[in-house]
C-alpha cells in the first residue's frame, strides 16, 4: 500500500493526479465523438497546429492560451474552407494545414535560444508543475464540455450516424459540425499547457477507443473512457515515480495500452461468444438429422400398420 498511496502524499504529485482527471473527464466528454465522428486526424493535426500561436505568445510575453486558441481557430476555418473544395479531399486539406502550421511553429520557436526547451515542453508539457489557477481553469473547461455535450447530444449523435437524416430532422448539422470542432478546441487549447499535445490527443482518443467495445450506448461509453483515462493517469504517475520516467509521455503511454488490454479482451469475448454459439450450418446439419431422423419415425409407423 506504501507503493502505492506513498508517492501521492507529494503535493505537486498530488495537483498532477487531480489535473489528470480533469483532463480525462474533459477528454472523455469531447473524444466519444471525436472517435464516432472519424475526427482523430482533425484532432491530432488541431492539437500541433497551436504550435505557431503559442510560439508567438511565448516569443511576445503574451497569453498562451490566447495565442493557441486564436491558432486553432485558423486552423478549423481552414479545416472548413478546404473542405469545400470539390477537388479536395478532407484528409488532404488537413494534411496540408497540419504540416503548414507545425512547420510555422517550429520555425517561429527556433528563433528562441530555448528551441529544445520550449519545444519540448509543447509536446510532452508539465503535468508535474501544475498550479492551483490550472486546476481552476481544468474544472471551468470541464463544466463547459459537459453543457456544450448535453444540450448538443441529439444534434452529434445524428450528425454522427447520419448528417442527411440530421439536416432532413431540421438539427443543423453544420452548426452541430462547428460547435463539435469548438468542443474539441476547448479540450485541447485549456489542457495542453498543462499536460502537453501528447497526452491530450492521447486522452482524447484512446480512452474513448477502448470503452468503445463494451457498449453500444454513447453515455456509458462516455463513463468508461472516464474511468479509463483516470486510471491510465494514476498508473501513468505511478510508474513514472518509480521508474523516473517523463509522466506526460507514461501516462499517453498507459492510455494506449489500456487500449490494447481492452481490444484484446474483447476480441476474447467475442471468440467464447461464437464458440458458443452453433454455426449456422451445425444447425443445419442437426435440422436435417431431426428431419431424417422424423422420416425415419414416419417410415417405421407406416410399415407397421400395414403389416
Amino acid at each position: 500500500m506504501e507503493w502505492l498511496t506513498g508517492p501521492f502524499e507529494v503535493a505537486f504529485l498530488q495537483r498532477a493526479l487531480w489535473s489528470g482527471i480533469l483532463v480525462s473527464l474533459i477528454c472523455a466528454t469531447t473524444g466519444i465523438w471525436v472517435v464516432l465522428r472519424g475526427m482523430t486526424f482533425l484532432g491530432d493535426a488541431m492539437a500541433h497546429g497551436m504550435l505557431p500561436g503559442v510560439a508567438v505568445a511565448s516569443l511576445c510575453g503574451g497569453n498562451l492560451l490566447i495565442g493557441a486558441a486564436v491558432s486553432a481557430g485558423v486552423m478549423a476555418c481552414g479545416v472548413t474552407a478546404l473542405g469545400r473544395a470539390p477537388r479536395l479531399s478532407r484528409d488532404t486539406g488537413i494534411g496540408l494545414l497540419f504540416v503548414g502550421m507545425l512547420s510555422l511553429g517550429v520555425i517561429i520557436v527556433s528563433r528562441s535560444q530555448s528551441f529544445a526547451v520550449d519545444l519540448t515542453g509543447f509536446l510532452f508539457g508539465d503535468v508535474l508543475a501544475v498550479r492551483e489557477r490550472d486546476l481552476t481553469g481544468l474544472a471551468v473547461a470541464l463544466c463547459v464540455a459537459l453543457l456544450v455535450s448535453a444540450l448538443g447530444y441529439r444534434s452529434f449523435l445524428a450528425l454522427v450516424f447520419d448528417e442527411r437524416k440530421a439536416h432532413t430532422l431540421g438539427l443543423r448539422p453544420r452548426l452541430a459540425h462547428a460547435a463539435l470542432l469548438g468542443l474539441v478546441t476547448l479540450a485541447i487549447v485549456t489542457s495542453f499547457h498543462v499536460v502537453g499535445t501528447l497526452l491530450v490527443f492521447g486522452l482524447l482518443i484512446a480512452p474513448p477507443a477502448a470503452a468503445l467495445p463494451w457498449s453500444q450506448r454513447v453515455p456509458l461509453v462516455m463513463c468508461g473512457a472516464a474511468l479509463s483515462g483516470v486510471a491510465a493517469t494514476f498508473i501513468g504517475l505511478l510508474v513514472s515515480w518509480h521508474l523516473g520516467t517523463a509522466a506526460g509521455a507514461t501516462i499517453a503511454a498507459v492510455a494506449v495500452l489500456l487500449f490494447f488490454l481492452s481490444a484484446l479482451a474483447s476480441g476474447v469475448r467475442n471468440r467464447r461468444a461464437d464458440v458458443a454459439q452453433p454455426a449456422p450450418e451445425d444447425e443445419n446439419r442437426s435440422a436435417g438429422s431431426r428431419g431424417e431422423d422424423g422420416r425415419s419415425e414416419n417410415h417405421r409407423r407406416e410399415y407397421e400398420h400395414s403389416t
